[in-house]
């Protein structure tokens, strides 16, 4: 299996099915970091055969999420390219010469039960503890059988003619050297009775006419190699190379599903996860730079130069949220703070947060960005910028307010802040050294009350940057409410 084309080109070939699956994502990833690496072609192709699913928008939320996150085609459905057209369901001719080629080659047969029928053959064989698959009985309809059904208007598809007692062994780049009984291959349909193709015969025909070279994708298609294989050789076609990528898991090991939490790529852009981070942490699902490697941070520039189908592992990832988690805090804590600041502010306006002010924005976003795993915790981190009174995140906190000691250190800082002109991080410093020295309370005792009153909490950012942002006249009114 091998071809000699020297330029790679791969596809990313999706259905227009609705969001965009985490599993998605990384064969579109992967598929774009082989390509660039090589130097070689990234197309997107729409498999839109099954018109039932399809879900109206899918197309373009696709192709704007993959653009978001940097993963760019080279042909496509908006590009264009020498290939197309790009969507499968614009190209059933094409699919309708290749089957009548079948046909006339004896590689494909008519079948015409119908579906209570093919109910009742499934049923049967359930019954007898066989596997369920089309028992060939149309396989033996003579020429003029076939031609009397035709000519009375029978419902009819297409099916592929599975040769028996037959080994197909195919070698994959990830998974290696693959070996398939032909008896336990499925008769499987090529074309519908409505005349669209399915998957398996839109896939092999349309591989074939773009000049496909590599095809990588999820494992779970890896059982239908053989028919595509079987189709290949039909029709005298070269085999691309097969490369199938493990699955995502979950932390038990089932297959990442929506029922143990989100698997939609829009789900987490919408939380503020970073695109970076999210190509980064989906690009270390299945792959690594190699033995040794300790790197964890990957530039799209990085992952380009270092990724090779031959690192990528043959087992599972486990999809693990809180090295997500861990991952996008590290690139807010470094990301460029005026970008930053425009990516946070929808999250501040949804807080209720004035955004005309986007230098107190940054002030403050430079100030939290330390507790933030993703932008959807700003609400929970500006809490005590945004309400006029504070409230305590515990009522056991209310004793440390109202000790006497508290109640001086209040009074003193008071009359200290009242003085400035203006509250900023170093003359509060310099206020609250004045009044230690002045009381000699120092210690827990001296900033603990303090944070709490200013913040309703025990823990945060640094006190001096909260009081700068609060400002003179809240700062006030805040140690007032304990005096």
């Amino acid at each position: 299996m091998k071809n000699n084309n020297d330029v790679v080109r791969v596809r990313f070939a999706p259905s227009p099915t609705g969001f965009v699956h985490i599993g998605s994502l990384r064969t579109a990833l992967f598929n774009y970091l082989f390509a660039k690496h090589s130097g070689g072609k990234n197309i997107l192709r729409i498999e839109d055969t099954d018109q039932t699913r399809k879900v109206e928008g899918a197309v373009e939320n696709l192709i704007k999420v993959m653009g978001n996150l940097g993963i760019e085609f080279d042909e496509g459905p908006v590009q264009g390219g020498d290939y197309g057209p790009y969507y499968q369901s614009q190209r059933l001719g094409i699919y309708k010469k290749y089957c009548d080629e079948l046909l006339a080659k004896g590689s494909a047969y008519y079948a015409f039960e119908t579906s209570q029928e093919l109910d009742e053959m499934r049923k049967l064989q359930q019954l007898e503890g066989r596997q369920t698959m089309y028992d060939r009985r149309a396989r033996d309809l003579s020429e003029d059988e076939v031609r009397l059904n035709l000519k009375n208007g029978l419902p009819y598809v297409i099916r592929l003619k599975v040769p028996l007692n037959e080994e197909i062994r195919f070698d994959d780049v990830i998974k290696g050297t693959i070996k398939i009984e032909t008896n336990i291959i499925d008769d499987q349909v090529l074309l519908k009775s409505d005349g669209f193709p399915t998957y398996h015969l839109a896939n092999v025909v349309d591989d074939h006419l773009m000049k496909i070279t590599h095809i990588i994708r999820g494992e779970e298609w890896v059982t239908s190699v053989p028919k595509h294989i079987i189709i290949y050789n039909a029709l005298g076609w070269e085999i691309p190379q097969m490369a199938h990528v493990p699955l995502i898991l979950n932390r038990d090991k089932s297959k990442l599903s929506k029922r143990q939490g989100d698997v939609a790529v829009e789900d987490y852009l919408q939380k503020g996860y970073l695109k970076e981070t999210l190509t980064n942490f989906i690009a270390l699902l299945g792959w690594n730079p190699g033995e040794g490697e300790e790197q964890e941070f990957f530039s799209m520039e990085e992952l380009i130069k270092k990724f090779t189908l031959e690192k990528v592992q043959s087992s599972g990832a486990v999809f693990n949220v809180d090295k997500l988690n861990w991952m996008n805090n590290e690139y807010i804590k470094n990301y460029d703070p005026d970008k930053l600041t425009e990516m946070a502010l929808p999250y501040f306006s949804k807080a209720g947060f004035e955004i005309s002010d986007k230098d107190r924005i940054k002030k403050i976003l430079l100030l939290i960005r330390v507790y933030l795993n993703k932008l959807d915790d700003i609400p929970d981190n500006i809490v005590y910028f945004i309400k006029k009174e504070i409230e305590l995140e515990s009522e056991n906190l209310k004793e440390f307010l109202t000790a006497d000691s508290s109640k001086k250190v209040f009074e003193k800082l008071s009359e200290k802040i009242s003085l400035l002109d203006k509250l900023d991080p170093e003359n509060y410093k310099t206020a609250v050294s004045e009044v230690q020295k002045e009381t000699g309370i120092k210690g827990k005792a001296l900033f603990k009350p303090l944070r709490i009153a200013l913040t309703g909490s025990e823990n945060g950012p640094e006190l001096p940057m909260i009081a700068d942002i609060l400002g003179k006249e809240k700062v006030l009114d805040l140690l007032k409410r304990w005096i």
